[in-house]
């Protein structure tokens, strides 16, 4: 297995982004790409990441492989990337080696380690609005929200999509027309947590849009999608009891 990118930097920021929700993963790695499918330990939210063939100026696989990696320890070392860096992958028995050539040639080993639990699969999941917008803006939304609570509201109709959030003496509301947004929606309003999203809109640097996928009181899917990448996050809904 040899993994080349002339480019690595994508890589780095991606990594760098699934650490803030999972600390161990199973990386794929064919002739179609790399991948991961991953869940939270809280069982709250799904991250799945993709790096298609064209990502790579070399990939040379003769068989799907699985590599299972602590996250904290391969982002450290893709830190050490900086502009102009390439990266080369190579699997030597139970160890990645991971080169980073500049002017100065580094050369990582990092064990591989085995992960326990079933192999995750991508729920299907119908959703009664979609949303596709800046990201920019959604990003500031969701930190607005932040200041004045622990979670938000996503709400939308045919015309509109508000993001609001309400604290036990402040609130907060940001509303979206359809003239903003790309939008085919009905009526749905559901509550996610704001310490995942604060997570998961770091990946709002990557790409210029994001596509916001939700329906009343169910899971929310956010797409972060470029040619050279697909990340996206899946969040369960926060369902208020009543004493």
């Amino acid at each position: 297995m040899l993994l080349r990118m002339d480019h690595p930097k994508i890589l780095s920021d991606i990594i760098g982004i699934i650490s803030e929700l999972v600390l161990e993963v199973r990386i794929k790695v064919s002739k179609e790409g790399m991948g991961i499918i991953a869940i939270d330990p809280a069982n709250v939210a799904m991250i799945m990441f993709k790096l298609p063939a064209n990502a790579f100026s070399e990939l040379n696989i003769e068989n799907e492989q699985v590599l299972g990696v602590s996250l904290e320890s391969l982002k450290s070392v893709l830190k050490r990337i900086s502009s102009g860096s390439v990266l080369i992958i190579t699997k030597e028995e139970n160890e990645l080696k991971i080169e980073i050539k500049d002017k100065i040639k580094k050369e990582f080993n990092l064990a591989l380690i085995d992960i326990e639990g079933e192999e995750k699969n991508i729920p299907n999941l119908d959703f009664t609005s979609r949303i596709e917008m800046n990201s920019k803006d959604f990003s500031e939304a969701i930190e607005d929200c932040s200041v004045v609570a622990d979670s938000c509201s996503f709400i939308s109709d045919s015309s509109k999509f508000i993001i609001k959030a309400k604290g036990s003496l402040n609130s907060f509301k940001s509303e979206f027309s359809s003239d903003e947004l790309n939008m085919q929606s009905q009526d749905a309003q559901s509550k996610y947590s704001l310490e995942y999203l604060q997570k998961m809109i770091k990946a709002t640097k990557l790409t210029e849009k994001i596509v916001i996928n939700f329906s009343s009181d169910y899971p929310l899917k956010l797409e972060f999608n470029t040619d050279l990448m697909e990340l996206g996050f899946i969040l369960a809904p926060r369902v208020e009891t009543e004493d």
